[in-house]
């Protein structure tokens, strides 16, 4: 039987376990969109808005920050990882690798608004 020392010290672990467990759960999200913004800037960037404010540099772009309103972000996966395919010739139809989609998408999820959901 534990004595009461012993069960009160296994609380108090087992407490910073759940709070130590809850912060890397929180911060592998911030890490991912921190690297999907890195790939954005890099692949994107030349024609596409990549932060909260601003204006494309190629005015038929759309800013990333708007993405969500056009497209659920999360369906990107498929298009990025067969490479995308659009009516014009100066974007890059290049395939995205596994890693760098997740990445990219949790960027996109991360920088633009949820659109208000149509009854």
């Amino acid at each position: 039987m534990m004595s009461r020392s012993s069960r009160r010290s296994a609380a108090v672990l087992l407490g910073l376990f759940c709070l130590f467990a809850a912060q890397a759960a929180t911060a592998r999200p911030d890490r991912l969109a921190r690297e999907g913004h890195a790939l954005a800037v890099k692949r994107c960037g030349a024609c596409h808005a990549t932060e909260m404010t601003g204006a494309s540099p190629l005015a038929a772009a759309p800013p990333f920050r708007s993405l969500a309103y056009r497209y659920p972000v999360e369906t990107l996966d498929e298009a990025l990882a067969e490479g995308i395919v659009v009516g014009h010739p100066d974007m890059p139809s290049d395939p995205w690798e596994p890693a760098d989609i997740k990445r990219f998408i949790a960027y996109l999820e991360k920088i633009g608004p949820k659109p208000a959901k149509t009854r």
